[in-house]
C-alpha cells in the first residue's frame, strides 16, 4: 500500500480527523498490527472489532475507524465501517490507472482469474485476488496491495445475495469484466438463474458505458448480451460459432489439453497443463482478456502454458498406485458434471470411482439439482460411486436408477465411508472427489490414503 494521509481518509468518510499522520496498511485483525496502521473495527458474527481498539493502539496502530469513540483512543467515527472500509478502498483504488479486470460466475471464477492473471503477468505487473478474498472484507484487502508500479489487476467478486456485487464493483471500478457463467450456486438466496444474472450483472454498474464485457457465449443467460447491452461485448466458447473467441481441435492427453483459438479468422494453437472441456473455457477467456489488453498471441499461449491447479481445485495426484482427482473446494451441478466428464476421460488401468459429496445453499432446489446430478453420474457411468451428506442420497438413488452399479451412501461417518473405499480400493483405480467445501471431503481422502 502505498501512503494516505488520515485527513484524506476522514474526508473521503466525511467524518472528522483526530489527528494527522501518515498510514502506509489498514489492518481489520488485531493479530496483525503493523505500527502506524490504521486500524478498522469489524463487526462480525463472533468478535466484535470495537472491543479491541484500545488494544490495538497500544500495540501500535495509528488510529482506528470505528462506529463510537472509544475512550480517548484516535478515532474516526462513521456509521458503518463495514461501508468505511468499502469507501476507503475505492477512495485509494482511484488513485491508479490500471487494467482492471473484474470476473464473476456461478462456477470457474477463481480458475478463470487464475489464468487471465497469468496471461497479463506475461507483459504487466500484475495484482491479483490472493485465495478466497472476493467479498465485502477481502477485495478492499485486495485493493490496498495496489501501487504505482502496478499495470494490470485481476480482481474476483463473489456474492450470496443481491446488492454485493454492485458494491465490490462500485469499489473496484473495473476497466473490464468477465461473466464465467450462470449456474446454480446461491440460488437459495437469488430464487432462480435469472436472478442469479441480474446480480452477476451487477458487476456493470461500477464499469463506464464503453468498458468491455466478456462473457461465455455457450451460456444460455450471457450469449444474448451481445445484442441487448448497449456496451462492447466480446464472446468466448466452444460450441457457439458466433464466439469471438473460440476454442476447436480439443484434445485431452494425460495431464494436458490442447486446442486452437479462432479469433479473427486466425486459428492460434494453445496448451494448457490440465484436463477438461471446462478449463479450455476458462483459458478461452484469458485469451480474449489478453487479447483486449494489449498482449500478443505468442505472449498468451506462453503464459497459459504456466498454469498450475490449485491444491483443491480439481487437482490431479498421485497417491501409490492409484490417481486422485482433487476438487473439495465448491460443487454446483454444472461443476459435478465437468468433474465427472474429466474422470470419464481417464486412463487408468483400473476402475473409476466417484465420491461426491452435498453441495450446498441450493435451498428448495436441492432435491431437483441433487438428481440432475445422478443423472449425470448415469450420464458418465464410472464403475463405482460413494455419495456422503444428506442430499448426496439424491445423487445415488437417481445414478442407481440409470443403471450405474456400486452405488454406495452414508450421510455421517467419513471414517466408515473411507473404510469402505478401501475395502474395494485397487491398483491403478482412478478416484474423483467432489463436494461443496463445507463437506471436508478431503478429510475422506486422509483417510482412505492414510
Amino acid at each position: 500500500m502505498e501512503k494516505l494521509y488520515l485527513s484524506e481518509i476522514a474526508d473521503c468518510l466525511g467524518a472528522v480527523c483526530p489527528k494527522e499522520c501518515e498510514i502506509t496498511e489498514i489492518s481489520t485483525d488485531t493479530r496483525n498490527l503493523p505500527k502506524g496502521c490504521l486500524f478498522l473495527a469489524i463487526k462480525g458474527e463472533r468478535f466484535d472489532g470495537h472491543e479491541y481498539i484500545e488494544k490495538a493502539i497500544e500495540a501500535g496502530a495509528a488510529a482506528a475507524v470505528s462506529e463510537r469513540q472509544v475512550g480517548d483512543c484516535p478515532c474516526i467515527v462513521t456509521d458503518s465501517t463495514r461501508m468505511a472500509l468499502l469507501k476507503i478502498a475505492r477512495y485509494y483504488r482511484q488513485k491508479f490507472s490500471p487494467v482492471l479486470v473484474g470476473v464473476t460466475g456461478s462456477v470457474g471464477k477463481t480458475t478463470t482469474k487464475e489464468m487471465i492473471s497469468l496471461v497479463l503477468s506475461e507483459k504487466y505487473n500484475t495484482l491479483k485476488t490472493q485465495g478466497n478474498l472476493n467479498n465485502e472484507i477481502g477485495l478492499p484487502k485486495t485493493l490496498f496491495n495496489l501501487t504505482s508500479g502496478h499495470k494490470a489487476a485481476v480482481i474476483e467478486m463473489g456474492m450470496n445475495h443481491f446488492g454485493e456485487i454492485e458494491r465490490l464493483t462500485d469499489t473496484a471500478r473495473p476497466t473490464m469484466a468477465v461473466i464465467t457463467n450462470i449456474g446454480f450456486s446461491h440460488v437459495e438466496n437469488l430464487g432462480s438463474q435469472e436472478g442469479i444474472l441480474k446480480a452477476k450483472l451487477e458487476i456493470l454498474s461500477g464499469m463506464s458505458a464503453d468498458a468491455p464485457l466478456i462473457t461465455n457465449g455457450d451460456d444460455k443467460f450471457l450469449c444474448p448480451l451481445k445484442d441487448t447491452l448497449e456496451r462492447p461485448v466480446y464472446l468466448y466458447g466452444i460450441e457457439n460459432e458466433k464466439c469471438d473467441f473460440r476454442a476447436v481441435n480439443i484434445s485431452e492427453k494425460d495431464s494436458e489439453t490442447s486446442f486452437d483459438i479462432v479469433w479473427q479468422d486466425k486459428k492460434i494453437p494453445a496448451v494448457i497443463p490440465c484436463v477438461g472441456v471446462h478449463n479450455v473455457m476458462n483459458a478461452a477467456a484469458a485469451f480474449a482478456v489478453g487479447t483486449l489488453s494489449g498482449l500478443t498471441a505468442e505472449e498468451i499461449v506462453s503464459a497459459l502454458k504456466k498454469y498450475k491447479p490449485d491444491g483443491m481445485r480439481q487437482n490431479i495426484v498421485k497417491k501409490g498406485d492409484n490417481t486422485v482427482i482433487i476438487d473439495c473446494y465448491n460443487a454446483s451441478p454444472d461443476s459435478m458434471k465437468a468433474s465427472l466428464s474429466v474422470l470419464a476421460g481417464m486412463k487408468c488401468e483400473g476402475r473409476k470411482i466417484a465420491v461426491l459429496g452435498d453441495m450446498l445453499e441450493l435451498g428448495k432446489s436441492s432435491e431437483e439439482l441433487h438428481r440432475l446430478v445422478g443423472k449425470y453420474v448415469a450420464e458418465y457411468r464410472p464403475d463405482r460411486l460413494y455419495c456422503y451428506g444428506n442430499d448426496a442420497s439424491y445423487i445415488a438413488a437417481e445414478a442407481s436408477r440409470g443403471g450405474v452399479a456400486g452405488s454406495f451412501f452414508h450421510e455421517g461417518d467419513k471414517e466408515f465411508l473411507a473404510e469402505k473405499i478401501k475395502e474395494i480400493l485397487r491398483s491403478g483405480d482412478v478416484l474423483l472427489f467432489k463436494a461443496s467445501r463445507g463437506m471436508k471431503l478431503e478429510e475422506i481422502i486422509e483417510k482412505v490414503f492414510e
